[in-house]
């Protein structure tokens, strides 16, 4: 019985059942809360604490999985191509909003948490709370941060921003569909992306957008402002 948990087929077999299941329960409640990948990871953890199955036998299990991961993300760039006529003619507004986005995500966060007494390993785990997990983990690990923590961290995020973002938005009455799309891919990443998706392409399209340059805008100016940072307050 331990040998079929464990294995590769079963562990990916769940994982895909927990995630169908999650949406079917989203369909038919049609209860924002009841985020997909949320309850999908709820399911998980239920089972695996309930069959004793170790997290790195799962682990191992759902390497298939992570190694979609980085494809699925540039798959997003299919709607961004169909988008990007009516994206060049925003080309300067975009660039300038997302080089804001990024510096306040990043700053804000570590503000909070230097705050809150946080440590410095925990402060640059946060840091590149906003993108999606391959680069934040890898920009966590340049920082001197913990990357499973971070990748944790991102999930997080981006659960909370695909939920509350459109809602937030509804609130402050942020009309722009630019605007709205934008803001989730770069607050929320890929699940913000899967939220607008959901949408329309043109939705999709503009999250990718958010996405995409957040990251890049991340990965290379974390450090800078971390370092910035780090004259005017001591980690």
């Amino acid at each position: 019985m331990d040998a079929i948990l464990n294995s590769e087929i079963f562990i990916l077999t769940l994982t895909f059942l927990a995630y169908f299941v999650a949406q079917s329960i989203q369909r038919k409640t049609k209860t924002i809360f009841l985020n997909p990948v949320l309850v999908a990871i709820i399911l998980i953890i239920g089972f695996l604490l309930l069959f004793d199955i170790d997290f790195t036998a799962y682990h191992e299990g759902s390497r298939m999985i992570e190694f979609l991961l980085k494809p699925a993300i540039v798959a997003l760039g299919v709607p961004l191509y169909q988008q990007l006529g009516k994206i060049k003619k925003q080309a300067i507004p975009i660039i300038i909003s997302q080089l804001v986005g990024c510096i306040a995500g990043i700053v804000s966060v570590v503000l909070i948490a230097k705050a809150l007494g946080a440590p410095k390993e925990i402060i640059f785990s946060l840091a590149p709370k906003s993108v999606t997990t391959p680069i934040a983990m890898e920009v966590s690990k340049t920082l001197g941060g913990i990357p499973p923590l971070t990748a944790s961290v991102v999930i997080l995020f981006g659960i909370v921003g695909s939920i509350f973002g459109y809602e937030i938005m509804k609130l402050t009455r942020i009309k722009s569909s630019i605007s709205q799309g934008i803001s989730m891919g770069t607050a929320a990443h890929v699940l913000g992306a899967s939220k607008s998706m959901q949408i329309s392409g043109n939705f999709g399209a503009l999250s990718s957008i958010g996405l995409i340059v957040n990251g890049i805008l991340t990965a290379i100016l974390a450090p800078y402002i971390i370092d910035f940072l780090d004259i005017w307050m001591t980690f």
